[in-house]
């Protein structure tokens, strides 16, 4: 068979999808799921103390807004005055 007599017939053929029947990809859904569901459960992973230990160290409290310093709007300054503090000396 040529190359063009394959390339033709493959162009031609109509190619069934994976899943053609709704049950089966039902049965196989399932199937995964049940699969899934027999696995062991992952280990357990401690990033530190156990916190119910009586040996664990103590935890201390730090407040959020504690470093919070409130700033109310304030009317414009001159800007000639501003720039002349804060720009180099000659």
């Amino acid at each position: 068979m040529s190359a063009h007599q394959r390339a033709r017939s493959a162009a031609t053929t109509r190619r069934r999808p994976a899943f053609h029947r709704p049950l089966q990809a039902l049965a196989a859904l399932a199937l995964a799921a049940c699969a899934a569901g027999c696995s062991a459960a992952p280990p357990q992973t401690a990033a530190g103390a156990d916190p119910a230990s009586p040996h664990a160290p103590p935890v201390g409290y730090r407040s959020t807004v504690g470093p919070y310093t409130g700033y109310r709007p304030v009317d414009p300054a001159p800007w000639r005055e501003q720039n002349d503090r804060i720009a180099p000396q000659p």
